[in-house]
């Protein structure tokens, strides 16, 4: 079984894992109170409403959290989702908060940490509010990192807390372990969430290497939600789901947090399970260009967590930008849902989410997620249930047109690969297939490689992206026309010839390949927005097997799933499972311990970063002065 989604009213039998049995006891107390009194006692709380079954619902939010643990610990499952109320984050050890009665999350962390041994747990809060009660419970417990973005606006957004803000880092032994991304104005799209993954979460969560990933999943930081006003569409949550997938082995459990446009919020966790069940996440839809504001946020807690992580401390943090000074008086009035406000922005937003619905109605997942064709068979390889072995080619007349200027495709052997890709990347280009491998000889591939960004230019591919691993020149008649963009990693010498052709040393230490893909590779990506992926591994790439599944399952997202992995045909079989393995939606294995990048690493990729951000957006971390 992949993924679960698990209700039963057996979770109310799970032990609460809570701190406070007074607080426990109290709660259980309100089943058999009177509606004044539960007015009375939700009163003494910020933002909480009991009910009756108040106690009951609770419970079985914090169980479904647990068992969903509990059967991604056990292998029972790959990932999950809890689709539970109430939501847990705000809540404290001993009081109620913010529609929140348990921290289901926090006390999935302590359970994992504690049933099943795990020393290292990450957990990702997307909501748009600060999840004030998860980050008090782990401030100081560096086996929990904790990361919250949310909407803050200097202290004038609810809970209106100081230490929201960036320079909160934790405390104790937690110094470090507590990352909080302050939004300061609403209006946050697709592109400030990706950067706030590329350049702050995940070159932390990497180095932090954890052993399981919670995901306190709340969608009001989705498009058309009221309390959030921000503007990330739903397949936004499939990219960033599928970014938390490449950690832990892929062991990612969510739990819902909060939500209220029912449409939006439908949207979002549709997209979210799609993801976790491997499919292929739609295309962003939008620039990929970031707020102003977000890089001033992005700055910030880079530089304030700096000191804590080796993964941004060569990366030049500038200075701390000044906290908050900003008083809550003068907060804004919540949007009310009888207010006209609120029923002018809820008419823009339908109108807006039922065009990217349709859009997303226009790329339906295709009926085979990967195909692999090799050039012979191999007893040794073994592939996921599912993938394709295809052993189809292009026409005769086909191949032999393409293969014409390129002396190396004149032998039978390199001719029949090329039929191969050329009939893979058809089946791609039409929608047919998702992802795929192709093998070819090894003095074939670059000639190989150069049909296929032609072919795969002429027959329909708008914008193509060619990241070309080991010592493969870029076709000298290649022109800089906007549709494609070539990425060697392996060159001799970090440069840029032309915005749309870029080269980089392949670096020699886990954390300097982490550095190249998170601040490069994957930011000049989602910068292009290519509608196909090439990823070719030419001969002596360099790159051992889990960073060559790591770097093709990352580039799954800019596409939409749509990639083509070309690889000489003397891979190993090890080598060809487990890159079909990721294309079809699995975890990469893991790099192992994390190393520093090297100081000519680092300076490398920081030469190359400055004159390639006025045209490649996303590569940004800082606001322009």
């Amino acid at each position: 079984m992949g993924t679960a989604l698990v209700y039963h009213e057996d979770m109310t039998a799970a032990r609460l894992l809570w701190e406070d049995p007074e607080y426990v006891a109290l709660l259980r107390g309100t089943q058999a109170l009177g509606t004044q009194e539960l007015q009375a006692l939700s009163g003494q709380y910020d933002a909480v409403y009991f009910h009756p079954r108040t106690f009951h619902c609770a419970r079985l939010a914090v169980g479904a959290a647990l068992q969903l643990v509990d059967a991604v610990m056990t292998g029972a499952v790959r990932n999950g989702l809890a689709l539970v109320r109430p939501p847990g984050h705000h809540s404290q050890r001993a009081a109620a908060n913010g529609f929140c009665v348990f921290n289901s999350v926090a006390i999935a962390a302590r359970h994992a940490k504690q049933k099943h041994g795990l020393h290292r747990v990450l957990i990702v809060d997307w909501d748009v509010h600060h999840g004030q009660g998860t980050q008090y419970i782990f401030e100081d417990d560096p086996s929990v990192l904790y990361f919250s973005w949310h909407r803050y606006e200097h202290r004038r957004f609810w809970p209106y807390l100081r230490e929201s803000d960036a320079d909160a880092v934790g405390q104790g032994q937690g110094l470090g372990f507590t990352v909080n991304l302050p939004w300061n104005q609403v209006g946050m799209g697709n592109a400030d969430y990706m950067a706030a993954f590329l350049h702050v979460l995940l070159p932390l969560a990497f180095e932090f290497d954890p052993e399981l990933v919670l995901v306190s999943a709340g969608f009001d930081s989705a498009i058309g939600d009221p309390e959030g006003q921000m503007q990330a569409t739903p397949e936004c949550f499939a990219h960033l789901t599928q970014l938390l997938q490449v950690l832990a082995d892929g062991r990612v459990c969510a739990v819902l947090e909060g939500g209220y446009h029912l449409e939006s919020l439908s949207q979002s966790v549709c997209m979210m399970v799609q993801a976790l069940l491997g499919d292929p996440a739609p295309p962003l839809s939008g620039p990929m260009v970031p707020h102003g504001s977000a890089l001033e946020s992005i700055q910030s807690v880079r530089a304030a967590q700096a000191p804590y992580w080796m993964s941004l401390q060569q990366q030049g943090a500038a200075p701390v930008l000044s906290p908050s000074t900003c008083s809550p008086e003068g907060k804004p009035s919540p949007l009310l849902p009888w207010g006209p406000e609120f029923k002018a922005a809820a008419t823009q937003t339908m109108a807006a989410l039922s065009s990217l619905l349709d859009k997303l109605c226009l790329n339906p997942t295709p009926p085979v997620r990967t195909a692999v064709a090799l050039t012979a068979p191999d007893a040794a390889l073994v592939l996921p249930p599912g993938v394709l072995c295809q052993e189809r080619s292009a026409l005769p007349e086909e191949m032999q047109a393409w293969a014409r200027p390129h002396k190396a495709l004149a032998q039978d052997k390199a001719l029949t690969a090329l039929g191969r890709v050329l009939y893979l990347l058809d089946r791609l280009l039409d929608g047919q297939v998702s992802s795929g491998i192709a093998a070819t000889p090894a003095p074939a591939t670059a000639a190989t490689l150069d049909v296929a960004i032609r072919c795969g230019l002429s027959h329909g591919a708008q914008r193509l992206l060619c990241v070309a691993v080991g010592q493969l020149d870029r076709p000298p008649d290649l022109t800089d026309d906007g549709r494609n963009l070539w990425l060697n990693i392996g060159g001799k010498e970090a440069a840029a010839p032309s915005t749309f052709h870029v080269c980089v040393p392949l670096p020699g230490t886990t954390g300097g390949f982490l550095n190249c893909v998170l601040a490069l590779v994957l930011p000049l990506a989602y910068s292009f927005q290519p509608d196909l992926v090439l990823v070719a591994l030419g001969p002596a790439h360099g790159l051992r097997d889990p960073q060559a599944a790591l770097l093709t399952a990352l580039l799954r997202g800019p596409a939409g799933g749509r990639v083509l992995a070309l690889i000489d045909e003397e891979s190993t079989p090890q080598l060809v499972g487990v890159l079909a393995r990721v294309l079809h939606g699995e975890a990469p294995p893991s790099l192992g311990p994390f190393s520093m990048a090297s100081p000519e690493d680092m300076q490398a990729l920081m030469r190359l970063r400055g004159p390639l951000e006025p045209q490649w957006k996303m590569l940004q971390v800082a606001a322009s002065p």
